[in-house]
């Protein structure tokens, strides 16, 4: 019986140690290349930095209007909450979120999309 066990033990071990040496083996194998920066032309420099301008411009464009636009939704939504608070009837609960949403859309409709942020060649 104690033979059984150490035999066991032994070819557990040693499966083991074969499940480590092949999960190394994976893990020193690079997957994934290697890619060195090129030194840019000057109308690829030009490019870029003419892209990374628009990009900067159009991204404090679009955080004005987000400013100038808060306080819009921030009275659309205390107008919302004071006409559903004193809404008695489904309809007219229905009319105050109606006109919420319109207010909403009306100031949401003044905010450029979101900037793509532009990639070096």
């Amino acid at each position: 019986m104690i033979m059984l066990k150490r035999t066991i033990a032994v070819a557990t071990t040693a499966g083991l140690f074969a499940l480590v040496g092949v999960s190394g083996a994976h893990a020193d194998e690079s997957t994934t290349p290697v890619v060195k920066k090129v030194a840019l032309t000057p109308e690829q420099k030009a490019a870029f930095e003419a892209a990374k301008a628009a990009f900067k411009s159009a991204q404090a464009a679009r955080q004005a209007a987000i400013a100038t636009a808060k306080p819009a939704i921030e009275s659309a939504k205390a107008a919302f909450e004071a006409a559903r608070s004193g809404a008695t009837t489904p309809e007219a609960k229905k009319a105050a979120r109606d006109a919420f949403k319109a207010a909403m859309a009306a100031a949401k409709a003044g905010i450029p999309a979101k900037p793509v942020k532009p990639v070096r060649p």
